[in-house]
Formats: structure tokens, C-alpha cells, sequence
């Protein structure tokens, strides 16, 4: 890979690295640090890797692999960032941003591998074969992170919302 190629594929993917670290962590501050560390591994083995195809599974595969390292040596879980927050819209959205926030937190709540599968297969809407690529593992194993991890999620969901209906209503006067 030359000087060229290398500042090519920094122009054409770095919205992808972004993003799947982005859905990771769900934190921009985290995401932008990733996707450096991602490119500078790149420049430092750019021998190795190769343009096109090759080039962007290499890309996803790192960053991955950088998010799961993230994780594993951070003392932060789940950090969010007060002044990063959006600012209460004056229109009711027609989506339920608790719900939406809720979600997060539940795949934020997974172990790593199966996070990862989720961010890969509905972040950046990859099959199980490219997801099966990219974490090297078979793509009957990316199934299975998927059905458990969806599962998961689903149980942890009504767990929560079962939580909700049974809290007392409360009114003013009480």
C-alpha cells in the first residue's frame, strides 16, 4: 500500500471505523481515539494489507478488535457526556427516545463478542458471512451470538418493562 492508497482509504473509510466504534461505545470522545489508534495501525502495516476488499475487512476487523481492547483495559462503562446530550426537541419525536436509550443500555450490557455481532449485523448492516469474516469465527457462531444475543436483550426488555407496570402510579398528593 503506498502514501497514496493509504491516504485513499483513510478518505474512504473513516466514516465506516467511525461509526462501528461509534455504536460501540455510543461515545464520540472513545470513537474518534479508535479510529486513530485504527489508522495508525494501518500506516505502521501498510505492507501487510492490501488495497480494496481486502483493505476494508481488515479495517472492520481491527476496529473491532481496538473496541473490544477498549473495553477490556477502561475503568469507564457506559460514560456519558452531560455536554454532548441533545437538547430537549419542543416537538414530541414520533419515536420514544427513553425506549431508544433503553436499548442502548441493554446491548450495552452484553459481553463483547456479542455486542460486536449486533453492531456489525444492524449498525453497519452486514450479513453473517462478512461478520463471520471480519471477528473470525464461522458464520454458524455469528448466528448463535445473534439468536443469543437477541434473545438476551428480549428477556432483559420485558424484565424491564414488567419492572415498570408494576411501580405504583404516583400523583401529586402522594
Amino acid at each position: 500500500m503506498t502514501k497514496a492508497e493509504f491516504e485513499s482509504a483513510v478518505r474512504e473509510h473513516q466514516g465506516m471505523v467511525y461509526s462501528i466504534a461509534c455504536n460501540y461505545f455510543h461515545n464520540a470522545a472513545i470513537a474518534e481515539e479508535i479510529a486513530q489508534d485504527v489508522f495508525l495501525q494501518l500506516y505502521e502495516s501498510h505492507l501487510s494489507v492490501e488495497t480494496g476488499t481486502h483493505c476494508v475487512a481488515w479495517l472492520r476487523r481491527s476496529t473491532v478488535h481496538r473496541c473490544i481492547d477498549t473495553l477490556r483495559r477502561s475503568s469507564f462503562r457506559n460514560e456519558i457526556q452531560v455536554d454532548l446530550m441533545p437538547e430537549i426537541p419542543v416537538d414530541v419525536p414520533e419515536t420514544d427516545p427513553f425506549l431508544q436509550e433503553r436499548l442502548r443500555r441493554l446491548i450495552a450490557s452484553l459481553p463483547e463478542t456479542p455486542r460486536a455481532v449486533l453492531v456489525l449485523r444492524f449498525g453497519e448492516d452486514m450479513d453473517a458471512e462478512e461478520i463471520g469474516r471480519i471477528l473470525q469465527m464461522p458464520v454458524r457462531t455469528v448466528w448463535s451470538h445473534l439468536q443469543r444475543a437477541t434473545a438476551l436483550i428480549r428477556e432483559k426488555a420485558s424484565r424491564y418493562l414488567k419492572e415498570k407496570e408494576d411501580e405504583p402510579v404516583r400523583t401529586r398528593s402522594s
